[in-house]
């Protein structure tokens, strides 16, 4: 699929989306992630900028992020909320949405959570996710993550997260102080800003998130099941070792 996204010297209607995505050594699954966003743009042509947050990169993924017209911010920090919060910076949208480079929108998401936004309803939110395979190892795993997580900070979904810049920027982004588990904290963060608000934190039911298994590809199905010390590490946040064990030393996340 030939696209483009909205550059920054381009001038075009006023920016309906950012996107913002975090990126280290990306190659093998960025242009599948812009794909899908320009799939999920298709109702909103010329409304989308698409910020890519280079992270240490040595490979090709800034120049397959630039063959899209992306918007290249660099941040060399080990700290995936400082590496989402500069991204947030640089946006000139009124609706924030996050995705991982290797994770792909289906289509409509867009049109979905401009839809939802637009009720006056909602504070934001977050969507469902799909692994791109399944196993028996990868369901207890999720679950083994999953169900502590619920625990700690309620059944919220996470996965690709949207609000208005104006609410990202009233809870103040993402929290710094987390290595790890930084969503989820953003989420519950976002949820109690919209009770304030009179708001309600939504879950997408017609569009999802579907990810790639790099991780059980590479550690095997069962790796979080048999290292209980990376989900203490998850539940804690701030553990550094284990924040580069899971994200920072590896070759893309």
């Amino acid at each position: 699929m030939e696209t483009m996204f909205t550059g920054p010297e381009e001038e075009t209607e006023e920016i309906l989306f950012s996107v913002l995505i975090p990126a280290h050594n990306e190659e093998k699954y960025i242009a599948k992630c812009l794909d899908s966003i320009a799939a999920a743009s298709e109702n909103c042509v010329g409304r989308v900028e698409v910020i890519l947050i280079l992270n240490r990169c040595t490979d090709k993924t800034e120049e397959i992020a630039s063959s899209y017209n992306c918007v290249i911010v660099h941040d060399d920090r080990k700290n995936l909320s400082q590496i989402r919060n500069s991204g947030a910076a640089a946006a000139r949208g009124e609706i924030v949405v996050t995705i991982d480079a290797d994770s792909r929108m289906t289509a409509n998401m867009l049109s979905e959570i401009e839809w939802l936004l637009s009720t006056g309803k909602y504070i934001g939110g977050g969507t469902t996710g799909r692994f791109e395979r399944m196993s028996l190892g990868i369901v207890v795993s999720a679950l083994a993550l999953l169900v502590p997580m619920a625990i700690k900070y309620g059944a919220i979904s996470v996965g690709i997260f949207w609000c208005r810049k104006s609410d990202f920027d009233a809870i103040g982004g993402f929290n710094e102080d987390m290595l790890m588990s930084e969503d989820a904290d953003f989420a519950r963060r976002l949820k109690t800003h919209g009770k304030r608000c009179g708001k309600k934190y939504g879950t997408l039911t017609k569009a999802y998130m579907i990810t790639s298994c790099r991780k059980f590809d590479r550690e095997g199905d069962w790796f979080l099941v048999k290292h209980p010390k990376l989900i203490l590490a998850y539940l804690k946040g701030t553990d550094l070792r284990h924040a580069d064990q899971a994200y920072y030393e590896n070759q893309g996340r």
